[in-house]
């Protein structure tokens, strides 16, 4: 059995990516396509795809006309249903929300402090193919 995936943008909190390890998970660096920091989101298909995805809303808010865009995330995302955890303050999820014309059920704005719970909640949940 292969374990879970958790895939991070730069700047994801240490202690909530050792934390996952500790938990048996595996945490997988991913670029957002301008900072090289690991994997590709675009290029993250069936065989690479990860189980939750996380990173801050600036990781993946682009300026208009950038390359990859919020959306191009989403629709990965969906269609390999990852769960991104979209960290955002919890007294900016409103503002955060309304940056994007829709959000498919897979996106969550989550609060810095729930980010770990949230996450292991998911992980612990069966994967809905």
């Amino acid at each position: 059995m292969n374990r879970k995936r958790v895939g991070y943008f730069e700047g994801t909190d240490s202690a909530v990516l050792t934390s996952l390890i500790c938990d048996g998970y595996d945490t997988i660096p991913i670029s957002n396509g301008v900072d090289n920091h690991g994997h590709f989101v675009r290029l993250l298909n069936e065989d690479t795809k990860v189980d939750v995805l996380m990173g801050y809303l600036h990781k993946i808010y682009a300026p208009e006309g950038d390359e990859t865009q919020a959306e191009d995330m989403f629709h990965v995302c969906q269609t390999y249903q990852i769960q991104f955890l979209v960290i955002v303050p919890r007294e900016l999820h409103h503002c955060a929300h309304k940056k994007f014309k829709t959000c498919p059920e897979v996106v969550h704005f989550v609060d810095p402090s729930d980010v770990l719970d949230t996450a292991r909640k998911m992980l612990k949940a069966e994967r809905i193919v």
